[in-house]
């Protein structure tokens, strides 16, 4: 419950701010309402987190959340299966749930990395944000957006503005009224008055989607 009530009150500093620092995204959060980025927060460790992203990349929520559970049925002994359940897996039994063939080599790629000594989410705690990146996009098929999104649903850092990330670029068109998609430049000069928040905004501009017009 302290935890949950400390979460609270942080919410409330970082609303505040982003409030008067910007007050057209001031009216967003109002409509939305509390902040709830951490109901959102992903399960697991390292591994199971980001074999979860490459499997959710480039496909719709509701298609990767049944090829995921599939990927997970395979392993029914195990909660979270390891890196090696993965290595000892034919790429035929992978193929048979839906997983792609480069799916699967991204897959056995990150259990290989995690196999000769990938950092643990607790050892990424002590790094900063950029050598977390540097660090896991040595991994085939892990691109900045999938760490951030690590960063932001896993590691809880507040202050992530994933600038490639087409919901976030989508909610400042609508949100700002701009003719076009911003582009990655354009993206972080808007996120440069939301430090140290972006992620607390990156949620808040997610949310703006699922609004209707008024």
């Amino acid at each position: 419950m302290e935890q949950a009530d400390s979460v609270s009150m942080n919410y409330s500093i970082a609303i505040d701010f982003l409030k008067n620092c910007d007050p057209i995204l001031g009216r967003l959060i109002d409509r939305v309402g509390v902040c709830q980025l951490d109901r959102h927060q992903l399960e697991g460790d390292l591994f199971f987190c980001l074999c979860r992203s490459i499997l959710h990349q480039q496909l719709s929520t509701k298609v990767a959340k049944v090829i995921h559970q599939r990927f997970l049925q395979l392993y029914p002994d195990n909660e979270f299966p390891s890196a090696r359940d993965v290595l000892d897996t034919p790429d035929e039994v992978l193929r048979r749930v839906g997983i792609s063939r480069p799916k699967i080599s991204y897959l056995k790629d990150l259990a290989r990395h995690i196999n000769e000594g990938l950092p643990t989410l607790e050892e990424l705690e002590l790094l900063d944000d950029e050598a977390i990146i540097k660090t896991l996009t040595r991994v085939k098929g892990v691109g900045r957006w999938t760490v951030q999104m690590l960063l932001i649903f896993r590691l809880q850092r507040w202050d992530v503005l994933p600038v490639d990330d087409l919901g976030v670029r989508a909610g400042m068109r609508k949100l700002y009224g701009l003719e076009a998609l911003p582009d990655r430049k354009a993206t972080e000069r808007f996120g440069r008055r939301w430090k140290p928040y972006c992620s607390i905004a990156s949620w808040y501009l997610w949310r703006s989607l699922e609004l209707e017009p008024v």
